[in-house]
C-alpha cells in the first residue's frame, strides 16, 4: 500500500478524473479546508489499495469542471464543498444550488479559521 499527495491546477481536475478513471482507479472523498483567499480541496483515489491524493487551490471566485462526468458520487462531495466553502463547479449532473445542507449562514468555512 502506498499514499502519494500531488499537486494538481484546479483548471486539471476533470482531465486527470478522466484519465483515473480509465485507469480502473475509484473516487475515495474530496474534502475541503479554508485557506487565505482560497480554499484547499483534497481529491483521493484507491486503485488496488494505492492512494493518490491530489491537492488543487481554488482562488476565491474561480471554478472547478465537476468530475460527476467520470465520477458520478461526486455530487455529494461537491455541493458539499460548495455550500461549506462557497467553491462554484461547472457542468455538475446533480447541483442542488447551494441547498444541499440547511445551514443559518451562507458558506460558513469559506475564508474562515473553522474546520482547520
Amino acid at each position: 500500500m502506498k499514499q502519494e499527495y500531488l499537486d494538481l491546477k484546479h483548471t486539471e481536475v476533470l482531465i486527470r478524473a478522466a484519465e483515473l478513471n480509465k485507469a480502473g482507479y475509484r473516487m475515495v472523498q474530496i474534502c475541503g479546508i479554508p485557506a487565505e483567499g482560497r480554499t484547499e480541496l483534497l481529491y483521493s483515489f484507491d486503485k488496488d489499495h494505492d492512494l493518490l491524493s491530489y491537492k488543487v487551490s481554488v482562488p476565491f471566485g474561480e471554478t472547478v469542471a465537476s468530475i460527476t462526468p467520470e465520477y458520478w458520487a461526486a455530487f455529494v462531495y461537491e455541493n458539499e464543498v460548495h455550500d461549506l466553502f462557497g467553491v462554484e463547479f461547472t457542468d455538475s449532473q446533480l447541483d442542488y444550488k447551494g441547498n444541499f445542507f440547511r445551514m443559518s449562514s451562507v458558506t460558513p468555512w469559506k475564508g474562515s479559521e473553522a474546520g482547520k
